[in-house]
């Protein structure tokens, strides 16, 4: 599994349960929900697709397969990594 974690050009601010995420080098603004909030707030520290996973499910107590909940996350990774919101640790 690939390790990620936030680059510190981002400022955050949540609001009424969505996250507000700025990318101060691209001048870009993404919004999460929730679950995207949860995320990005345990990305302060290395994270995987599946350690994202497991995190969800046990907050939110989902009944969702696993494979696809780690599918999802690696899909989630994939956009904060497109919109240059995190990095790779290795």
């Amino acid at each position: 599994m690939t390790p990620y974690i936030q680059k510190e050009n981002v400022e955050t601010t949540e609001l009424d349960g969505e996250w507000i995420l700025l990318n101060t080098d691209q001048l870009t603004i993404t919004k999460l929900n929730e679950v995207g909030g949860l995320c990005w707030s345990l990305l302060n520290k290395e994270q995987t697709a599946e350690s994202l996973a497991l995190a969800v499910s046990e907050k939110f107590k989902s009944t969702e397969d696993k494979e696809q909940l780690k599918k999802d996350m690696e899909e989630f990774l994939s956009h904060l990594d497109e919109c240059g919101l995190i990095e790779n640790v290795n």
